[in-house]
C-alpha cells in the first residue's frame, strides 16, 4: 500500500487508473439513484415503470399533496436534528475545491445525497445531478485522501468524481469531462485532461453497461441554422441571460417567506406549493426530463408554454427555498428549452415570414439558460453536439452560450452555485483553488522579534539600541504598550538628524499613525494595505480592537510568498508534478 500511494504521488500517469475507478463506481452509484427515484415515482404515483413522472397528462391529486408533504416533513425532521446537535452544513464539491483542497466528507455526501433522493423521488421540483456529483466526488475524495495525495491531485479527483457522474446522468462523456473542468476544477488543464475524460469515459460506460443513461436524449437531425438566424438565436440568449439572473435574484426573496416558519414545517409548506402547482401540470414535478422529451415535439400554444415556465421556475425556487435537496442543472435545460420554444413562436407571431426552426431554438434557450444558472459555456454546448450530433446547430448553441457567459458574468457575476454561497458570506465566484489564499494569513507571515521603544524615547537612544540594518523599522508605542506609529531605520539613521539626535524624540519621526495590520488578514488583503499606504513595513496588532503590537510584516516578503504560492496552485496547468 504504501507503495502504490508513493506511485500516485510520484507521475500524474498512475492517476488514470484510480480516475478509472472513480469513474465506475460513479457511474454504478449514479444509475442505482436513477432507479431507485423512478421506482419512488412509480410507487408513489401509480405511474408506468416505464413512463417519467413529469411526462404525464394527469397524476392524482392526492398523491400531487401528499407525497412533497411527506417528503418535505422527513426532510424537515432530518434539518431540525442536525441544527440541534450543531453539525456543520455539508460542503458541496465546488466549496471544497475551491477553500479546503478538495477534503469532502463522505458522511456528508451520503446525506446529502439521500436528501436529494428523497427531494426528487416525493415529486419535489429539484434534480439528482446535485445528488450525484456530491456523491461521486464524495467517493472521489475519499479515495484520494485514502492514498493521500496532494492537494492538486485531490482537487483533480474530485472532478473526476463529478465528471463521471454528469457522463453517467447524460450518456454524455465529454460533457462531463468539461463539467470538470469549467465547474469543479476551474480550470482547463493538461495534466487534468488524461484523469478527467477516463473517469468520464468509464462513468457513461458503466451506466450504459447497467441499463442506458438515465437521462439520455434522443434528438433528430436538425436543419442546418442560416445566417439570417444567427441574430435572432443571439438575442433568444440574451433573453435567457435575463432570465437566469432573474432567477438567481429571486432565490433570497423566496427564502425570506419560508424564514419565519419552524425548519421542520417549512418543506412540508413548500411541498404542498409544489403539489398545488402539480395538479394544474405534472409538468413541475420532479426534475422535468419526461417533459422535456414530451414538449419537444409536440405543438404547443403559446400561452401554456408562458404558463408552465412560470409555474416550474417557481416551483423549483419554492422547493429550495422551503428546504427540498436538489440543483437547477436539468430544470434550467427544461425551462431553457420552453423559453426556446416560446420565443420561436412568438416571433412566428410578429414575423411570419422570418421563421426559426424551434426545435434549433429550444436547444439554444437550453443551452444559454443552463449557462446562466449552472455555468459552464463548454460543457453546454458539448451536452448539445453530442445530443444532435449536429456541428452547425452546436456552432450557434456555442456562440449563444458564449454571450450569455459573458453577459451573466458582467450583470451578476455568480453562477447559482456560487450565488448561494455568496449568500451565506463566501467570496468565490469558482471553482479555482483560493483556499490557500485564506490559509495564507498575515499571522503565519508576520515576524514576531519586533523591536519596540517607548514614544518619548530620544532619536539618539533608539540608534545606540539598534544598529542600521538590523531590521527595517522600529515600532512606536505609548505608555500602555500600544502601536501611536512607527519609524523606518535608514530615516532613523538620516545625517539632517545628527546634531538634534539627542533633542528630539522618536515620535516625531513617527509613520503610518493610523495603518495596521492584524493577524487574521489573508496576505491578498495585506497587500492592498501596503500599496494603498505606499509602506515598505507595517505593524501587526493583535485586533481591530486593540493596539497591542504583536509583530511585523514587510512588503517584499509578503509578495515574494504571495507569488510563490501562485506558482504552487498553478504549476498543475501545464501538467508539473507539485
Amino acid at each position: 500500500m504504501v507503495r502504490l500511494r508513493a506511485l500516485l504521488r510520484s507521475n500524474e500517469f498512475y492517476l488514470i487508473p484510480l480516475a478509472l475507478v472513480i469513474g465506475t463506481l460513479a457511474g454504478a452509484t449514479v444509475t442505482l439513484m436513477a432507479e431507485i427515484a423512478q421506482i419512488a415515482h412509480v410507487v408513489i404515483y401509480g405511474i408506468p415503470i416505464d413512463v417519467r413522472l413529469s411526462s404525464n397528462a394527469y397524476v392524482s391529486p392526492w398523491a400531487a399533496l401528499i407525497a412533497p408533504a411527506l417528503g418535505g416533513l422527513a426532510l424537515g425532521i432530518m434539518e431540525w436534528s442536525r441544527r440541534r446537535m450543531k453539525i456543520s452544513s455539508a460542503v458541496d464539491p465546488i466549496e471544497a475545491n475551491a477553500l479546503r483542497g478538495g477534503n469532502l466528507s463522505m458522511r456528508d455526501s451520503v446525506v446529502v445525497s439521500s436528501q436529494t433522493l428523497i427531494s426528487n423521488g416525493c415529486g419535489a421540483s429539484v434534480g439528482l445531478e446535485a445528488g450525484y456529483t456530491q456523491i461521486g466526488s464524495g467517493i472521489a475524495s475519499l479515495l484520494g485522501k485514502f492514498f493521500n495525495l496532494r492537494r492538486n491531485d485531490l482537487r483533480l479527483m474530485v472532478g473526476c468524481g463529478a465528471a463521471a457522474a454528469i457522463a453517467a446522468a447524460f450518456g454524455a462523456p465529454i460533457t462531463g469531462a468539461f463539467y470538470a473542468c469549467e465547474l469543479i476544477v476551474g480550470v482547463y488543464s493538461v495534466g487534468s485532461a488524461a484523469p478527467i475524460l477516463a473517469a468520464s469515459l468509464a462513468g457513461a460506460l458503466t451506466a450504459q453497461w447497467l441499463g442506458g443513461a438515465p437521462y439520455s436524449l434522443e434528438i433528430p437531425k436538425v436543419s442546418a441554422v442560416g445566417v439570417e438566424q444567427y441574430l435572432a438565436l443571439i438575442g433568444l440568449a440574451l433573453v435567457t441571460s435575463g432570465v437566469g439572473i432573474a432567477v438567481m435574484r429571486s432565490s433570497p426573496t423566496f427564502e425570506r417567506l419560508f424564514a419565519w416558519m419552524p425548519v421542520w414545517l417549512r418543506p412540508v409548506i413548500g411541498g404542498l406549493i409544489v403539489g398545488g402547482f402539480a395538479i394544474v401540470t405534472p409538468q413541475v414535478l420532479a426534475a422535468g426530463h419526461g417533459a422535456m422529451v414530451l414538449d419537444l415535439f409536440h405543438e404547443m400554444a403559446i400561452g401554456m408554454i408562458a404558463l408552465i415556465i412560470a409555474l416550474k421556475v417557481t416551483a423549483c425556487l419554492i422547493s429550495l427555498a422551503s428546504g427540498f435537496r436538489g440543483g437547477l442543472f436539468f430544470a434550467s435545460l427544461f425551462v431553457g428549452s420552453l423559453i426556446g420554444k416560446f420565443f420561436a413562436e412568438l416571433l412566428e407571431l410578429i414575423s411570419p415570414n422570418f421563421v426559426i426552426d424551434p426545435l434549433v431554438a429550444m436547444l439554444t434557450g437550453m443551452a444559454t439558460l443552463g449557462v446562466a444558472i449552472v455555468g459552464g459555456p463548454l460543457t453546454m454546448s458539448f451536452l448539445v453536439l453530442e445530443m444532435t450530433r449536429n456541428v452547425d446547430v452546436t456552432a450557434v448553441v456555442l456562440a449563444g452560450c458564449i454571450v450569455t457567459s459573458i453577459c451573466v458574468r458582467f450583470m451578476f457575476g455568480h453562477s447559482f452555485s456560487t450565488w448561494r454561497l455568496h449568500l451565506r458570506g463566501e467570496t468565490i465566484r469558482s471553482a479555482n483553488d483560493v483556499g490557500w489564499l485564506r490559509n495564507l494569513t498575515v499571522e503565519r507571515l508576520m515576524r514576531s522579534d519586533v523591536g519596540k521603544v517607548p514614544s518619548t524615547t530620544t532619536i539618539a537612544a533608539v540608534r545606540r539600541e539598534f544598529v542600521l540594518g538590523s531590521r527595517p523599522g522600529v515600532v512606536i508605542v505609548n505608555n500602555a504598550d500600544e502601536y501611536v506609529g512607527l519609524v523606518l531605520l535608514p530615516d532613523l539613521f538620516s545625517n539632517d538628524l545628527d546634531t538634534i539626535a539627542d533633542e528630539i524624540q522618536v515620535i516625531e519621526l513617527a509613520r503610518l499613525i493610523d495603518i495596521v495590520l492584524i493577524p487574521e488578514m489573508n496576505v491578498k488583503s495585506a497587500m492592498a494595505v501596503f500599496d494603498e499606504a505606499e509602506a515598505e513595513m507595517l505593524a501587526v496588532v493583535d485586533s481591530t480592537d486593540s493596539r497591542k503590537v504583536v509583530g511585523f510584516l514587510t512588503e517584499n516578503f509578503a509578495r515574494r510568498r504571495y507569488v510563490e504560492e501562485i506558482d504552487k496552485a498553478t504549476r498543475g496547468v501545464l501538467g508539473a508534478l507539485s
